[in-house]
């Protein structure tokens, strides 16, 4: 017969494990319960290689945008930085017929200097992240439609180099080459976060920012440190989105900005609930895909996506919220 005093810790460990691997358990139970509904098609390989390269990109953008969240800020220009950078990318090979790798590293460092220009506008300038970041995306896509006079980056009768579509194009162990990005971003960002002190300072840092200062942390250097690591992200996606279209769409990187955050956001409710982190990104990233693919199939119309990101954020937040206060309560000892 369990004690009265030991009732609290029980229900406290069940109730962590449901906090943190309950989005890990709703991810088979779409899975299962959409390749029952669709066992022709839903359940293959085609199907999940199709569903891995799709949200490769969306994946790598949400595990960018957790990085500033564990500091407690938020990156509203990702989405223009995506566009600003395949764009960018596009024209280097296309109008300045500059060397693949060359122009690479270029969008890539790139990527990460505006990420720092970010940091310090919110850091130095002491201006709140949303409205920072939603001015500095604003210029970004600016630059965009000035790069671009608002029409499409074409490559000529030639194409784009082999090498660098095969960035996108290739698989491995008979998957795209793109999800293994996706693992390998996660793989460095959960090392940073969760092993090194690097990651405890950012911790630090998004729960109290005045006791971080007060222990000696650099709260200012560490974050712009997150939104230049950020930025540097965004540029990988912004090169991989170059790879996977093939032409410069100056209006494409708005449509990543939703999926992103709502990931980024969902994520910090699984695993370690509470704080953002790189498994639960991950994890939350497959919810949705596995979500959008199954209901894409199942024949959803066009606007069933935009309805079901929106929704999902909302629960999101809602969740992330929740699982804060909770950790804060028994933190507390209520």
């Amino acid at each position: 017969m369990t004690s009265p005093n030991r009732r609290p810790a029980v229900r406290h460990r069940i109730g962590h494990l449901v906090g943190a691997y309950g989005l890990l358990a709703l991810t088979v139970l779409l899975f299962a319960a959409f390749s029952l509904t669709l066992p022709d098609t839903f359940p293959t390989l085609d199907n999940i290689s199709a569903v891995l390269s799709n949200q490769s990109i969306p994946a790598m953008l949400a595990l960018g945008a957790t990085i500033p969240i564990a500091t407690g800020k938020f990156d509203l220009s990702i989405g223009y930085g995506l566009g600003l950078a395949h764009v960018v990318m596009m024209r280097l090979l296309v109008a300045g017929h500059w060397p693949w790798p060359a122009a690479c590293l270029v969008v890539v460092l790139g990527g990460a200097a505006v990420g720092a220009v970010n940091g310090a506008v919110v850091e130095f300038a002491r201006i709140d992240s949303f409205i920072a970041t939603l001015g500095t995306g604003s210029i970004m896509y600016a630059f965009t439609g000035w790069i671009t006079g608002g029409a499409r980056i074409v490559p000529g009768p030639g194409g784009l180099p082999a090498g660098f579509t095969a960035l996108y194009d290739s698989r491995f162990l008979g998957l795209p080459v793109s999800a293994f990005y996706v693992l390998a971003l996660t793989a460095v960002l959960w090392l940073l976060l969760e092993r090194l002190p690097l990651g405890r300072y950012l911790y630090v840092i998004g729960s109290n920012t005045r006791a971080a200062d007060l222990v000696g942390i650099p709260s200012r250097r560490y974050v712009t440190g997150a939104f230049t690591a950020s930025g540097l992200v965004v540029g990988l996606a912004g090169v991989l989105l170059a790879a996977q279209q093939q032409t410069g769409n100056p209006s494409v990187g708005m449509d990543y900005l939703l999926p992103a955050f709502v990931g980024a956001l969902l994520g910090s409710t699984a695993i370690r609930p509470g704080r953002a982190n790189a498994l639960g990104t991950l994890v939350a990233v497959t919810v949705l895909a596995i979500g959008l693919a199954g209901i894409g199939q199942l024949g959803a119309r066009f606007w069933v996506t935009p309805m079901f990101n929106g929704a999902t954020l909302l629960i999101a937040v809602g969740l992330a919220g929740y699982a804060a206060r909770r950790q804060l309560r028994h933190g507390a000892g209520l």
